[in-house]
């Protein structure tokens, strides 16, 4: 059963805004600054984790002044839920990533096991190497692999629940004008 509209504008009414709209649009500026440095002469295949990074990578690809592939996958632990479960491609990438560079969007390092999958499966097909941003690192100690980071980050943020610039609260509240957490959790 879905929220009740009440329900949802609550949350987001109860909600501490973490990131205010212009921080995180400063943050964009600073990671498509980056990501044109690195790839802007390396013929680039971008992949958007659908849906958490769809709001990133519209607002990255108007940054990005070279030429570079953009392209979308689907995999998720979440389903709408709070806590994550078992990876599950809704839509496996089908482009040739043999010999490419391929940056891999998605909106937050969570732990990582989505991200990290995703880029195994990548360097499996082939790509010569495999780049990942994020909006948003949440900041613990329960990573997939110690030390884990994505190569570009937008901003570190504390261990809450989010949502957001894509990150969602139960499907909900992607398109909030910052980075959100939820009151409670």
């Amino acid at each position: 059963m879905t929220d009740s509209h009440d329900e949802l504008q609550q949350v987001f009414d109860e909600a501490d805004c973490l990131r205010t709209e212009p921080e995180v649009q400063a943050a964009i500026d600073r990671m498509a600054a980056a990501i044109t440095d690195t790839l802007k002469d390396r013929d680039p295949l971008l992949f958007c984790v659908m849906n958490g990074g769809l709001i990133l990578t519209g607002q990255l690809l108007t940054r990005l002044c070279f030429p570079l592939q953009a392209e979308y996958l689907h995999a998720t632990r979440y389903r709408q839920e709070t806590t994550g479960g078992i990876l599950e491609w809704k839509l496996r990438p089908d482009v040739d990533m043999h010999g490419r560079t391929v940056l891999i969007v998605d909106d937050i390092l969570d732990e990582g096991t989505t991200l990290n999958a995703i880029a195994d499966y990548c360097k499996a097909q082939g790509a010569a190497d495999v780049l990942t941003a994020v909006l948003v690192d949440k900041q613990h100690d329960r990573k997939a692999k110690p030390g884990l980071k994505a190569d570009f980050t937008g901003l570190d943020v504390e261990d809450r629940f989010l949502f957001g610039y894509g990150m969602d609260y139960k499907g909900y509240w992607r398109n909030a004008p910052g980075i959100y957490a939820v009151k409670g959790l």
